[in-house]
């Protein structure tokens, strides 16, 4: 998949890291469709693989991490939009 969308503001809802951890891989690209609940980003935690789900209906309008990358809690991993 495609990795990061420039860091300009986008409109849309954020997929926050529900947990400190590191991206694995994205599972969408920039532009896919997407349905609430679809897996979004796989972010591993305490040696757990954990799929984020999309948390609404909308298009993919940034992926805001590469893989390997560190993330905090409540950090935007991605962003769907209309």
């Amino acid at each position: 998949p495609e990795t990061v969308a420039p860091q300009e503001v986008v409109e849309g809802t954020p997929l926050l890291a529900p947990m400190p951890g590191t991206v694995v891989r994205y599972l969408v690209d920039l532009g896919d469709q997407v349905r609430a609940g679809d897996g979004v980003c796989v972010l591993e935690a305490m040696k757990m693989e954990n799929v984020l789900p999309a948390p609404e209906d909308g298009r993919v309008v940034a992926l805001n991490c590469r893989p390997g990358e560190k993330v905090q809690l409540n950090q935007t991993v991605a962003v769907i939009g209309t």
